[in-house]
């Protein structure tokens, strides 16, 4: 279950970070990571399919550490994809919890 549950949330997370800033992947890995764990490699098919959507533009830029990195920017339409995911995260999660208070109230 937990993995299904973290496939479901890691996108609004993505997004949610780059409402921020621009970030490339390891960083976005990163982040995520010190809340939920996650692996590098399931990151980048998600990028990927977040910029075939068009909720995402990348560009390359410069390291002071390395080869170039890959940046992904969020897009106007990956905006209102989010306002609209993180709506519906905060009814869905609001009424998981109202109902799981509701059981064990019951015990």
């Amino acid at each position: 279950m937990k993995t299904q549950l973290k496939k479901g949330v890691i996108e609004l997370l993505v997004l949610a970070l780059l409402t921020q800033k621009d970030q490339y992947g390891y960083e976005i890995v990163e982040t995520i990571s010190r809340y939920i764990e996650m692996s590098e490699g399931s990151i980048y098919p998600l990028l990927k399919r977040l910029q075939k959507e068009e909720f995402v533009d990348t560009y390359w830029k410069e390291s002071t550490s390395g080869p170039p990195r890959k940046y992904y920017k969020i897009t106007e339409g990956g905006k209102r994809t989010y306002v609209e995911m993180l709506r519906q995260w905060k009814e869905f999660s609001t009424a998981v919890n109202r109902f799981l208070k509701g059981v064990n109230e019951k015990d």
